[in-house]
């Protein structure tokens, strides 16, 4: 099968990770998965919800937030603040990088802490949810790293690591990393959550209006396997760079990520 970008089908698009690309945040990156691109900042503030505190829930909380700009599509997209509410998709998929950074960090261990995850996208050409969880675990794992370079938290509470891709059936055939012309024409369409040990933390799949059978299930699942342990990978690359960078700028030291 020819892809309309030449790849091969167990092939992801090209990935890169640009660390602190806002400097507001306590830990941000800009994340390119081919033409899709996302900012993920991290926030960290001193409080936790109001319902844990009630309940008296130990402790810190994590929890997201994802919109799309309007100029990230071919046709400009509408503010959600605009309609006076979010739409149901910008709902789920916040909801969904919520619980997939709340499987890699101890919770505990952030302590009496919320954890803000933003994810802007800022150019949309398929898989911007799965973008999004993966440059978010990086910005958290950046972010927790100055609470402990700050001595306010001994370790970083970032456990495992978490990546995430699509993967799909476009004309009988399974493919990994389906970018935006794949997506819309994709018989079966489905999004995997992994962590760096192998476990799944999610897995949404469904036909569009079509079946899949068990082998084209598990063809999906290989490729999806196969692809996150990839951007595992360039996650570890991109942390590496950026403790290397904050070594140079300060003149000396081993910072490390824990």
């Amino acid at each position: 099968m020819n892809r309309p970008d030449g790849r091969q089908p167990d092939q992801l698009r090209p990935v890169s990770f640009l660390p602190n690309f806002a400097p507001h945040a306590t830990g941000s990156v800009l994340v390119a998965c081919g033409d899709t691109r996302v900012i993920c900042g991290a926030t960290i503030e001193e409080s936790v919800p109001r319902w844990m505190k009630d309940q008296k829930v130990s402790g810190g909380w994590i929890t997201a937030e994802y919109s799309m700009l309007p100029y990230s599509t071919l046709q400009r997209k509408g503010r959600d603040i605009s309609k006076g509410k979010l739409d149901g998709r910008s709902v789920e998929i916040q909801r969904l990088i919520g619980r997939s950074l709340r499987a890699a960090v101890d919770l505990d261990v952030l302590g009496a802490r919320t954890l803000w995850i933003d994810c802007d996208v800022l150019q949309a050409d398929g898989g911007t949810r799965t973008a999004s969880i993966t440059g978010a675990c990086v910005a958290a794992a950046l972010a927790c790293q100055k609470l402990v370079d700050s001595k306010l938290i001994a370790r970083n509470p970032v456990t495992k690591f978490v990546a995430a891709v699509s993967v799909g059936v476009v004309d009988g055939v399974p493919l990994l990393d389906l970018n935006y012309i794949e997506d819309k024409d994709a018989a079966v369409d489905m999004n995997l959550v992994m962590t760096d040990g192998g476990d799944f933390v999610e897995v949404q799949g469904s036909g569009e209006e079509s079946t899949f059978s068990q082998a084209q299930l598990g063809a999906m699942l290989d490729l999806g396997r196969s692809g996150i342990a990839q951007l595992l990978e360039a996650q570890q690359q991109a942390l590496r760079a950026a403790a290397a960078a904050l070594v140079r700028a300060s003149g000396g030291g081993t910072p490390v990520l824990s």
